[in-house]
């Protein structure tokens, strides 16, 4: 008897691993190809003959088409399944990048970014509407942990992937390789069969029903959150490294030893904030805590010229604790999401992620301009705090699950 009552639930048990596994692969290619095109800015201004700001460009039109798109295809993952919306984004994030290595333009610069910005897209609203639905509930918290540490690592291990593709097989070479990347995951998860989300759902006669109300004041405030969670690190860590320079005195080693040292604590604080996220209920006030310590050590920083052992000692405690917050940030989305919605849901506040993208350059450089590099670390400050007064306001109950 017990051994006909335990293969059912380890049968679920290895399907829950097989999905988790499958999406945080998917998760890692959305951040792996964030950085393709920026590692090859060198190779393309040569090949193409233009300046920094038409590269950098490129990377707007990706944030904002990224940041438009993110809740429609929240949309359509609710209205056609999470599966085909994930599959689709990851072939033509690859399609893009492909193409632009046999057709090098700035032309097809521009369409390989509008064409990303697109794919990018996709990975929040499908992976978290999967992960929602099929993880179970009681590891939920460290089930999306392990899927934002994979999307961490894509990053964190993008430049020495693409130097050495560039080593092996040239500018071109490294295009075409890094787009077959999502190609060749698309298939990986299509063997594993990743199961489906939100549309196969749907019972007979409820397109009949009435609409659900998706965008909530509960959501709005959360994409709120999320825009401030974004412009919080975004200076730290886009802007840190010259900060550090020019303001404090610190070496280029020096300053680039300190962000990696954020970074990495950073993803290591993910994975310990998904075990914290399973063991409460108050994610809001995780969330709270987290950031007013994380506004405390950031303002030393900002207002002290700490030597270097100590700087990076408060460096690795502040990334730490802004990973720390991320599973409790994507609970509380959860916790606010109508059911049967998670796609439209991640979709709209993720947007806030991408608007903090479109703000942050502009800010943080115009800051560096000004020559004040403490405000890189100040503004921080000031968006951290905003954050802790914001965080308590979006906390909801887990909505009630029928079996």
């Amino acid at each position: 008897m017990v051994d006909v009552l335990a293969a059912p639930q380890q049968g679920k048990a290895d399907s829950a691993l097989r999905t988790l596994t499958g999406i945080s692969i998917a998760h890692w290619v959305s951040h792996f190809h964030l950085f393709v095109l920026p590692m090859l800015f060198p190779f393309l201004k040569s090949q193409l003959g233009v300046g920094y700001i038409e590269l950098g460009f490129a990377l707007t039109v990706f944030a904002v088409v990224s940041g438009l798109t993110q809740a429609p295809t929240g949309y359509l993952v609710d209205h056609f399944g999470a599966r085909k919306i994930l599959l689709a984004g990851l072939v033509l994030g690859g399609f893009a990048l492909i193409v632009l290595g046999l057709h090098l333009s700035y032309a097809s610069l521009i369409a390989c970014a509008v064409l990303l910005g697109l794919a990018n897209s996709v990975y929040h609203p499908a992976d978290y509407a999967i992960l929602a639905e099929h993880m179970d509930e009681a590891r939920m918290g460290r089930a999306f942990s392990i899927h934002t540490f994979a999307g961490f690592l894509g990053g964190a291990v993008a430049p020495a992937i693409v130097a050495a593709l560039v080593t092996v097989s040239g500018g071109v070479g490294a295009l075409i390789a890094s787009g077959a990347i999502g190609v060749l995951v698309a298939l990986l998860l299509v063997l594993m069969n990743i199961p489906d989300a939100g549309a196969h759902k749907k019972k007979p006669g409820s397109a009949n029903a009435p609409k659900q109300v998706v965008i909530t004041p509960a959501l709005i405030m959360l994409t709120a959150l999320f825009m401030l969670l974004s412009l919080s690190v975004a200076g730290i860590n886009n802007f840190g490294v010259v900060a550090l320079m020019s303001g404090y005195g610190a070496s280029y080693s020096t300053a680039n030893v300190v962000l990696t040292a954020f970074l990495a604590a950073s993803a290591i604080g993910v994975l310990a904030g998904g075990f914290l996220a399973d063991h409460t209920e108050r994610h809001g006030q995780v969330a709270a805590a987290c950031f007013a310590a994380n506004a405390a050590i950031v303002l030393l920083i900002a207002l002290v010229i700490l030597p270097g052992w100590a700087l990076t000692a408060a460096m690795t405690a502040a990334g730490f604790l802004s990973g720390v917050i991320a599973p409790s940030r994507d609970m509380l989305v959860r916790n606010a999401t109508p059911p049967g919605a998670a796609g439209r849901a991640f979709g709209i506040v993720s947007t806030g992620f991408n608007l903090g993208g479109i703000v942050s350059p502009l800010l943080f450089g115009w800051i560096m301009d000004q020559n004040a590099p403490h405000w890189v670390f100040g503004a921080s400050v000031i968006f951290m705090v905003a954050t802790v007064v914001l965080s308590p306001f979006t906390e909801r109950r887990p909505q009630a699950t029928a079996n």
